[in-house]
């Protein structure tokens, strides 16, 4: 496959693919490419044929997966097949064959199926959409899944999350190939977040809960929901409804597949996620999210999002044009505030479906405001 000069990124094509796992990641490259890098894109499958895409759009390919020489990053799409029927034997067997031949092998979304299939995530750590987490896992046990990860390098193959991530992880390439100013005018110019950690948790605004079966576990939800800044603990929370704390937290894993500890902590970080995001400041965003004190919160940001309370609120700052060389229409343009919602309560935020169920209820007991 003749390529023209330049850093190649092939982008490995199937029928079903999703369109954004395509174009999100590619409109990066080609963007990095008016601010002087030097990337070339091409487009092949595993036979030479045109894809059809999740939209139904018919995608020309510049060639099959055998034709294609060396070249620097290979792109492996997700798309919804990937999880509900076998990956073909054609699209593995193109991606052991372009393997070797790449600097790197990227994934996007359930695009991670395809090189678990293919036997490239054996005893490496990758992730995928969160709804398919443990699908993967159970899949492909030798995969070291990480389910709460936008993207996640390991030796020469990344991962990346459901769909938007890819626009992430292409950020992060771009930063790595050339440079953190020329991936902050790429992402200022597409108007997305410049740019979320590759450790950040994927699970975002709107996140949504579902709803307890049982109307005394409604009821703490809905309570810890509206009030975060008040001392929840153990006690006070099973008093709330008339039981014991272990039964408490054996209805938190029964129904909500998560600890109350994990459900409390989730909570006032979406709050204050929303609040660092609307301006506020770092104390006031702990104390009115219950974490008690900047340091708590601090503890919590790093270990939950790989980032600290402070670098999350300059990056949105970034985003925001808030930096000196912003033009006027980028300080206008501002992040969407988190909106969550759990058992109908509006603004009121909430936690994933893969929360840590190892986290012991002693843990919560004996932690202040958390």
């Amino acid at each position: 496959m003749e390529r023209e000069p330049g850093r190649h990124i092939l982008f490995l094509v199937y029928d079903g693919i999703k369109m954004l796992d395509v174009a999100g990641p590619a409109e990066v490259f080609a963007e990095a490419n008016l601010f002087g890098a030097d990337y070339a894109l091409s487009y092949a499958s595993p036979f030479g044929a045109a894809a059809v895409t999740s939209v139904g759009l018919r995608l020309p390919v510049d060639g099959a997966a055998a034709d294609v020489a060396e070249v620097d990053t290979v792109v492996v799409p997700g798309g919804d097949a990937l999880v509900t029927r076998a990956v073909p034997a054609e699209l593995t067997e193109a991606i052991r064959l372009l393997h070797p031949r790449a600097r790197r092998l990227v994934s996007i979304c359930t695009g991670s199926f395809a090189l678990a299939g293919a036997g490239l995530l054996d005893g490496r750590r990758a992730t995928t959409h969160w709804q398919h987490a443990g699908l993967l896992a159970r899949a492909h046990p030798d995969v070291q899944v990480r389910p709460d990860a936008l993207f996640v390098e390991d030796g020469d193959i990344v991962t990346s999350a459901g769909v938007s991530a890819g626009i992430d992880l292409a950020l992060a390439l771009v930063e790595r190939d050339h440079g953190a100013d020329l991936a902050r005018n790429v992402a200022r110019n597409l108007v997305v977040f410049m740019q979320r950690p590759g450790g950040q948790s994927q699970f975002s605004a709107p996140l949504e809960v579902r709803p307890p079966r049982t109307p005394a576990l409604r009821s703490v939800v809905d309570l810890v929901a509206a009030q975060p800044q008040l001392p929840h603990t153990a006690g006070s929370l099973a008093a709330h409804i008339g039981v014991s704390p272990r039964h408490l937290a054996r209805m938190f894993t029964a129904e909500l597949d998560t600890t109350p500890a994990k459900f409390v902590e989730q909570i006032r970080l979406e709050h204050a996620k929303a609040l660092l995001d609307s301006g506020r400041g770092v104390a006031e965003a702990a104390r009115a999210a219950g974490f008690g004190s900047s340091e708590t919160m601090r503890r919590t940001f790093v270990a939950r999002l790989g980032v600290s309370p402070s670098g999350y609120r300059a990056r949105f700052a970034t985003a925001r044009g808030g930096d000196k060389g912003g033009t006027a229409a980028e300080s206008r343009w501002r992040p969407r505030t988190a909106e969550v919602r759990i058992c109908g309560v509006p603004g009121s935020p909430g936690g994933g479906p893969d929360l840590d169920r190892q986290e012991g209820w002693e843990a919560f007991h004996s932690t202040p405001g958390i």
